[in-house]
């Protein structure tokens, strides 16, 4: 079927999840944090990962790729931009609203990408975050639709003013996708198959996560809370157990681009932006 270009700006929610510190701190397991960063990991002064939201309202994601009607087993994680207006409680109700906002086709042979916005607020309606997702459908292009507008992101033409190494356990699928990502291409080796991967790979909002405990090692080391904006796009699929490095270039008082590469050097996270408090 093709997509449901009639979904374009219809309203989605209000969506309402509660969580609690245990979420908080699986998230934090979930994307590489331990015992050398125990402030995520432990309740006593518990602090929140930025990218923690993502994951709770991630249900979204689906909610989207329903009501565009795109063709699942072809699914993956395009772009992500969240901007954050205030600081994540380590535990709360949220409520989340949103639409979506453009439908590109990128032609038969490439697919399409679905982009969607969310706000999510607190219990009393104070705004929480905002977080404009892409759906890269990779079997839904050729509609006759517009291509999207192209979007650069020029590195600075020099070393990186710091890099992080990481390596995700074989198995940190299986753990991430307990924070709310089930989709099957990340633990089933038959839906992986069918999608073209060889067995199930990592997600890109997983791989995310441990960019932004990258970034604010290095740039906002231990106040989460100075964290106002995160973006990227996810370039080239990763399986687990592969080792990544993220690097990155401060750009500016309060502003640096990254990217996170695999051991070849490969982007597997590119256009990467990264605003926060000085």
């Amino acid at each position: 079927m093709p997509l449901d270009l009639d979904s374009i700006g219809k309203p989605l929610g209000p969506f309402v999840k509660t969580y609690e510190w245990k979420d908080v701190v699986l998230y934090a397991l979930g994307v590489g944090a331990g015992f050398s960063e125990l402030e995520y990991c432990y309740e006593k002064h518990l602090k929140v990962i930025p990218t923690f939201a993502i994951a709770a309202v991630f249900d979204f994601f689906f909610h989207v790729a329903g009501a565009a009607g795109v063709h699942l087993p072809g699914v993956l994680h395009g772009e992500q931009d969240l901007v954050l207006h205030r600081p994540l409680p380590a535990s709360g109700t949220l409520t989340t609203r949103g639409n979506i906002t453009h439908c590109y086709d990128k032609g038969a042979e490439k697919g399409a990408l679905v982009v969607a916005e969310s706000r999510t607020s607190q219990a009393d309606g104070a705004p929480l975050f905002t977080s404009t997702v892409t759906l890269f459908a990779r079997g839904d292009g050729g509609f006759g639709g517009a291509d999207a507008p192209k979007r650069r992101i020029d590195l600075p033409d020099r070393a990186a003013d710091a890099v992080m190494d990481d390596r995700p356990s074989p198995d940190q699928p299986l753990l991430y996708r307990l924070s709310g990502d089930l989709f099957e291409l990340h633990a089933d080796p038959a839906f992986a198959a069918a999608a073209g991967f060889e067995r199930p790979i990592m997600h890109g909002l997983c791989t995310l996560g441990f960019a932004c405990r990258a970034l604010m090692r290095h740039l906002t080391p231990g106040a989460p809370e100075k964290v106002r904006r995160i973006a990227c796009r996810f370039s080239k699929p990763l399986y687990p157990g592969e080792p990544i490095r993220t690097r990155i270039w401060q750009t500016g008082p309060g502003m640096a681009f990254w990217q996170t590469v695999d051991a070849a050097g490969a982007p597997i996270i590119s256009r990467g932006v990264f605003e926060y408090t000085a």
